[in-house]
Order: structure tokens, then C-alpha cells, then sequence
């Protein structure tokens, strides 16, 4: 298996995002239990400006919901019990506030920032903390107690880069990256997908 992975490593696919690798499992809108939930899926988006680079891969298995920050809609998440409307998993909480119950566990979104500018280690850290705003601005809720959110940074250390610029187009890229790690997955083993969802409401 290592051997093939090293061979597959060399294979250049257009757009690997969806369900593949770390987003083949993954699945978001768990507030009610894997009965409610919703598929996730692992996706990636860049940004470019000048000779910086800035991208971001996330692999989406939240807790929460997904929102699209421009609509501040829910895209993907928990589901009503016929699977055709969204609950909304904020609510639910708050609904629930007084009830100390063991959520659905194995919650996790994790994604890496890769740059090409020359940055420090401390100045990585800081990109991955803005990163985080990100997941803030895509997930809700994001960070809670039974998820292990997660963002690290890698860079190459090749073009001039003020790291403010770095962590806001890291922000932008993660954003585009969740939303788009929803938008490419399908359905699997009785998730549905957004692609599903919305082919449903289209046909009603």
C-alpha cells in the first residue's frame, strides 16, 4: 500500500476534492446523531496575488453546520428527519443548553495553509490563527468542546510577503475551501449530499 501511494503520489488530477481521502468519512450536522447528518468531504481552494501564493486543503467533518458567508445560509448540516430541510444546529444548542449530554464525537476539521512567502515559524503560527477565522466564518458553531479544529501552515520561503496579506487571503482560502469540500462531495452510505439536496429541491 505504501508503494502504491508513492506511485499515485506522481498521478496529477485536475481537481481532487469531495470524497477522497480524509474527506471520504467525513460528515458535518451530527448535533442530533449520524441519523441527521449530512456528507462532508475534503476540499481545497488558492488565491494568488502578484508572485504570493496562498492555498488551503481541509478535510470537513464538523460538528456543526455550513454556511455560506456571503449568504450566511446553511449549505450543508443537520438534517429535519425527512432529509429535506435544514434543522439549525446553533438553535438546537441553545435549546439544549441545560442538558450536559455527550454530543456525537469524532468531530474534526483539519486543514493546512501552504504559502510560498518567507515567513517564520511564529509568523506561521500567527497565519494558521488567522486561518481560524476561516472556519469561524463557515462553520457554525465552530470550535466547541467536540470538535478538534485544527489549521497548520507550511511555506516554501520564496517570495516576499507581508504575513498580515498572508493571513487574510489564508482566511479567504480557507472559507472557499470548506465550501467547496460541500459542493463536490455525493452522497454516501445514506449521507446525503449537498448535490443531492439541491437536485431534490430542483425536482419538487
Amino acid at each position: 500500500m505504501g508503494y502504491e501511494a508513492c506511485i499515485n503520489s506522481e498521478i496529477t488530477t485536475k481537481d481532487l476534492q469531495g470524497n477522497i481521502g480524509a474527506g471520504l468519512g467525513a460528515t458535518v450536522g451530527k448535533i442530533l446523531g449520524p441519523q441527521n447528518a449530512m456528507k462532508g468531504g475534503l476540499g481545497s481552494a488558492a488565491f494568488q496575488i502578484g508572485d504570493l501564493q496562498v492555498g488551503a486543503i481541509v478535510a470537513v467533518n464538523a460538528l456543526g453546520d455550513i454556511i455560506d458567508p456571503n449568504t450566511n445560509s446553511i449549505i450543508a448540516g443537520a438534517l429535519c428527519e425527512n432529509k429535506t430541510e435544514f434543522l439549525n444546529t446553533e438553535e438546537i444548542m441553545l435549546q439544549e443548553y441545560n442538558k450536559k449530554t455527550n454530543r456525537f464525537s469524532g468531530n474534526t476539521t483539519i486543514g493546512i495553509i501552504a504559502t510560498n512567502a518567507i515567513i517564520t515559524k511564529a509568523e506561521a503560527n500567527k497565519v494558521a490563527s488567522m486561518a481560524h477565522n476561516g472556519f469561524g466564518r463557515t462553520i457554525k458553531p465552530a470550535h466547541t468542546m467536540f470538535d478538534g479544529d485544527t489549521i497548520f501552515t507550511m511555506a516554501t520561503n520564496k517570495v516576499q510577503g507581508d504575513v498580515n496579506v498572508v493571513g487574510f487571503l489564508a482566511t479567504r482560502a480557507m472559507e472557499v475551501a470548506i465550501q467547496n469540500a460541500i459542493k463536490s462531495c455525493e452522497s454516501l452510505e445514506g449521507f446525503v449530499s449537498y448535490q443531492e439536496l439541491n437536485k431534490s429541491k430542483a425536482n419538487y
